[in-house]
């Protein structure tokens, strides 16, 4: 005998579960009208359809960028999915939104434990795989970075396709506004690190090697190339370091002096950059 499921019980579970009409009347079908049995049927669904599309490409998706109340801290967020429409969606917004201020709660020391988090005492892995089986397709957490500063100021660029943090080493007035600009700074031009020390030795060794071979094709004498190539790499810091790159507000300074014409000795300590699929 089969039992008779009403549309108020599949709009309970709809309401309780946030899955489709139709899936949530299957489910309630499947288990023979026991709520709790079609909560379960429809997070196994959800882990079938998580398992089927492991191999799929999730490069679409949010960047969510937050600091925590007291501006002592930052974290960002990258929950990735298949398509741009699911982007775009207010409820995969509102889960980016949620990951990201768990971690802006119990600040997790890696991915792994942000995962391993609960909401309501389900993980965040979890709720992820259940949410794969409500849009049907492949989402997940691809990067967690956060930093700590004196303050920090968190910005999200080009509706959610790109987050950055800054952490600086003093709270001083006018500190949200600069800290903003730098922000934009960074999301504009991209520095590979901080200040010269900052860049690793690889980088430094193949933009040398780089800069040499340009300079013996075009003709110069051995004996002038280590110069040259020492003055393409000041160049490159220039370009590509954020304390020493143009300010793009102001291009008669650098972002150093910039900071320093703020508050004195003001500077950034740290700052991370993600870009969506990158």
């Amino acid at each position: 005998m089969s039992v008779q499921i009403s549309a108020a019980d599949v709009n309970k579970l709809r309401q309780q579960t946030g899955a489709g009409m139709m899936d949530c009347k299957k489910a309630l079908i499947e288990a023979n009208g026991d709520f709790e049995a079609a909560v379960d049927y429809l997070r196994k669904k959800g882990a079938k359809v998580a398992a089927s599309r492991q191999d799929r490409e999730s490069n679409e998706g949010v960047v969510i960028a937050k600091a925590t109340a007291d501006g002592k801290r930052g974290v960002v967020v990258e929950l990735n999915c298949e398509t741009d429409f699911v982007a775009k969606n207010a409820d995969f917004i509102a889960l980016a939104n949620k990951f990201t201020d768990l971690a802006i709660e119990n600040n997790p020391a890696s991915l792994e434990d942000l995962l391993a988090l609960e909401i309501d005492g389900q993980k965040v892995s979890e709720i992820i795989i259940e949410n794969t089986g409500k849009i049907g397709e492949k989402i997940g957490i691809s990067k967690y970075e956060t930093v700590t500063g004196e303050r920090v100021i968190s910005y999200i660029h080009g509706n959610y396709r790109l987050g950055v943090l800054v952490a600086l080493n003093q709270d001083v007035a006018g500190i949200e506004e600069a800290g903003k600009d730098v922000a934009m700074q960074i999301a504009a031009m991209n520095p590979v690190a901080l200040d010269k020390a900052d860049v690793d030795t690889r980088t430094i060794e193949r933009e040398m090697e780089i800069a040499k071979d340009q300079i013996r094709a075009e003709g110069k004498p051995e004996e002038m190339v280590e110069k040259i190539a020492a003055g393409k790499l000041n160049k490159f810091y220039k370009d590509n370091t954020l304390l020493n790159q143009e300010f793009v507000k102001d291009s008669s300074k650098d972002v150093r002096k910039f900071l320093n014409d703020t508050a004195k000795d003001l500077t950034v300590i740290a700052f991370k950059r993600v870009q969506l699929g990158s």
